[in-house]
């Protein structure tokens, strides 16, 4: 029978080293999953290590479970990794995502030394080399030896577990195709065919002979699974036998269910309309890069389930099978997606088309994935013909290896509605950060019912919406502050507009959890993305969160907004309270303010500010207390100071009527001066382009579209994002551009 041996433990790790031949006598000893990148990739500066770091350990085969043919499983090694057994390379995988496997059957000695050389270097083949978050390098997932027969289930097929199970519903009934991948099956073997329900009754079983590797079955009246109300899962098994011997098995748990994404309706779970509501989720922490362990996954899960969501977009790469099993388990509507993000590589066609196939093949059992993801944001440069081939070429792959599911695509803001991306897969959702990345809250909504009025054929959701909040506080919240009263007043005006649209087949707030990206340089706290509505740590829950939980969550709760907003300088001071119930009593020091309705779960109230006030608020059985404090001056500690920064906001001199680097970049180019100030700036800073050829910057084409984005940013605070992209100014740099903008007179508004 098969044996799984963990093989986690005491691993000899060196960086930026030559493939040892032998234990090298200077290591460090760590047990995976671990990543060199778990410090330095979120610290800031773009500078965490990117290399080839070396993973290595003695055994003897004697340590090994009984078996005839023996794999190294890899769970995941990123970016590219080599594996080497007693000096002999015998692999190499382009992916850092998804599992992989290396037959190690012939090369095994009585005595081994196994060396995996992991590389996370910039290169020009392997997805993602560019966006906004950190590469971790390392092996941070699990490591295996998988020992099995000479006849066996199929190791050998992008890391697939080699069961694929696939449910059709016809009324009461689920016709369930089981199929299993065989390797070295003798003449005379059987297949032991084997469903089950959630109890481990058996529903279904058929003995059959092993050249017959598909079987059918009925299940009648079958218990479907409707996501979150019901996630009831069976389970299939396959045996092979010999006899009376057992050679190998494989299972796995699927769940039976019908989907459909109507541009009209949105998503249709089982024949009912099943709004998705929900967040994206990058796995990585804090102090821990991706090498998460099973706690980390499970708090992640409980976490997104307390705020009521219904779906997950689980962004930007495959994530761990033990994350997808908890999404099965809890019933969470799952869009799946490889890395092919940000910057199209004409030469990275063949990576995206390996990492779909792995993608594709090691999860279709899951009930929860709905949807394959081709691409994130690949035309911010623009469309070409090269890059349209590869979709159509991962499209039909797609639909070749899944019948079921599902394609789609999230497109960056300033990709057009007519571009012929947006014509290639089943469903469409956008990127839109109007409200923090330029333009204003209010544009979110119209803009989808253009396009919805434009392709109404086309199912269009929400991939991405989001902006920043640490712990910085003001009762005059404005976008770009980076306060956590701003953010939670984008996404009560996200809620609104977007849950109010049924048409939208999905929404998924940009993110979950802040996570690592290095190259980051904003809100004061380097190196990171803080769109969360979680902190890094998950300790902390920011206000928003529980903006959702008000819409979301059936359990019943009440939270004071602002906990951490206690010095106030104003004599009425605005206090909002969140609640799913329909009624909230606010009490200052036992005082009642009065109750208060809302219709969409936001409660505001003016509150009394002198000296020391104990606020409770009090939702049916529920109650939730602050404290807020009558201050003469404004707490500094509550202002914004960037990290590192050239310079902040409010060190900019900007006399009254005059252009500065607060200004936004839209405005400014308005005028003829400003337009030249800047003409004159980027042809410093941009590459000199070729007669006819389009002007680029970082990589980027720079189209009217990113134009149109770009123009919403301060002058200051785009010229910090563009160190993300390897542009960097001086204080004296930044400086002489205020002087200039300072000359320049605004125009008068009509």
């Amino acid at each position: 029978m098969r044996n799984i041996l963990n093989f986690n433990n005491s691993w000899s790790f060196v960086k930026d080293s030559a493939i040892p031949t032998s234990a090298p006598e200077s290591c460090e000893v760590v047990n995976l999953p671990h990543s060199w990148n778990a410090t330095d990739g979120q610290d800031g500066g773009n500078d965490y290590y990117r290399g080839t770091c070396t993973y290595s350990k003695a055994f003897a085969k004697a340590e090994l479970p009984a078996g005839e043919v023996y794999y190294l499983e890899i769970c995941g090694a990123n970016s590219s990794a080599d594996v080497y057994l007693n000096g002999e390379q015998l692999a190499h995988h382009d992916g850092g995502y998804s599992t992989w496997r290396v037959n190690l059957t012939d090369k095994l000695g009585d005595e081994n030394f196994l060396v995996i050389a992991v590389d996370n270097a910039p290169n020009e083949t392997v997805y993602p080399q560019t966006a906004d978050f950190t590469f971790y390098g390392g092996l941070y997932r699990d490591v295996n030896i998988i020992a099995v027969p000479a006849s066996h289930f199929d190791l050998d097929y992008y890391g697939a577990p080699g069961i694929k199970i696939t449910p059709e519903i016809s009324g009461n009934c689920a016709k369930v195709e089981i199929e299993a991948f065989l390797t070295n099956a003798n003449e005379g073997d059987n297949l032991v065919y084997k469903i089950f329900d959630k109890e481990g009754g058996v529903v279904c079983e058929a003995t059959l002979p092993s050249s017959e590797t598909k079987a059918s079955f009925d299940i009648e009246n079958v218990h479907l699974w409707h996501g979150r109300r019901d996630p009831y899962l069976y389970s299939a098994s396959v045996t092979l036998v010999s006899g009376d011997t057992e050679l190998d098995t494989v299972s796995s748990r699927f769940g039976c269910r019908t989907f459909e994404i109507d541009p009209n309706r949105g998503f249709i779970l089982n024949g009912e309309e099943y709004p998705l509501r929900g967040v994206s989720r990058h796995q990585d922490r804090l102090g821990v890069g991706n090498a998460l362990l099973p706690e980390h996954h499970r708090e992640d899960i409980e976490l997104i389930m307390e705020m009521g969501a219904t779906t997950i977009r689980l962004a930007h790469y495959q994530h761990s099978q033990y994350f997808y099993d908890l999404c099965d388990e809890n019933g969470l509507v799952i869009w799946a997606e490889i890395p092919y993000i940000s910057n199209h590589m004409a030469s990275g066609r063949e990576n995206t088309i390996s990492q779909m196939k792995e993608l594709v093949a090691q999860n279709y059992n899951h009930a929860s994935i709905v949807v394959w993801g081709l691409s994130n944001e690949i035309t911010i440069g623009g469309s070409t013909p090269d890059l349209l081939e590869n979709h159509k070429i991962l499209n039909d792959l797609v639909h070749s290896m899944d019948k079921t599911r599902k394609t789609v695509i999230a497109c960056v803001s300033m990709c057009d509605m007519d571009d012929p991306y947006v014509q290639i897969p089943d469903a469409v959702s956008y990127n839109h950060y109007f409200g923090w990345y330029g333009g204003d809250t209010s544009m979110n909504g119209p803009w989808f019912d253009k396009f919805h009025a434009k392709h109404p054929n086309i199912p269009i959701g929400v991939s991405e919406y989001g902006c920043e909040a640490l712990n910085w506080h003001t009762s005059n919240p404005m976008q770009g502050d980076y306060t956590e009263e701003y953010q939670a007043y984008y996404h009560e005006e996200l809620i609104k507009q977007l849950y109010s649209r049924p048409y939208i087949w999905a929404t998924h707030v940009w993110n979950m959890f802040d996570f690592g990206a290095d190259a980051r340089a904003e809100g004061g706290e380097n190196g990171q993305n803080h769109k969360g509505l979680i902190t890094f740590d998950r300790k902390y829950k920011k206000d928003s969160f529980y903006a959702y939980k008000a819409w979301l969550s059936d359990d019943p709760f009440v939270h004071i907004c602002g906990k951490r907003y206690v010095d106030r300088v104003e004599d009425i001071t605005r206090v909002t309270v969140y609640s799913n119930l329909p009624e909230v009593e606010l009490f200052a020091n036992g005082e009642s303010l009065g109750k208060k309705t809302a219709p969409d779960h936001f409660f505001y109230f003016d509150v009394p500010n002198s000296g020391e006030t104990k606020l409770e608020a009090i939702a049916g059985e529920c109650r939730d207390e602050s404290l807020i404090r009558k201050v003469d001056t404004f707490n500094e500690d509550y202002r914004l100071k960037e990290k590192g920064a050239i310079l902040n906001w409010f060190d900019v001199e900007a006399p009254e009527g005059r252009f500065s680097l607060n200004d936004k970049m839209g405005e400014v180019l308005s005028t003829f001066r400003g337009k030249m100030i800047f003409m004159k700036l980027m042809a410093k800073i941009m590459p000199k382009k070729k007669k006819g050829e389009q002007a680029s910057a970082a990589g980027f084409k720079i189209t009217p579209e990113m134009m149109a984005m770009l123009n919403g940013f301060t002058v200051l605070r785009l010229t910090s994002m563009m160190g993300m992209m390897n542009v960097n100014f001086t204080k004296e740099q930044l400086l002489d551009l205020n002087k200039k903008l300072n000359k320049i007179k605004k125009p008068k508004k009509k």
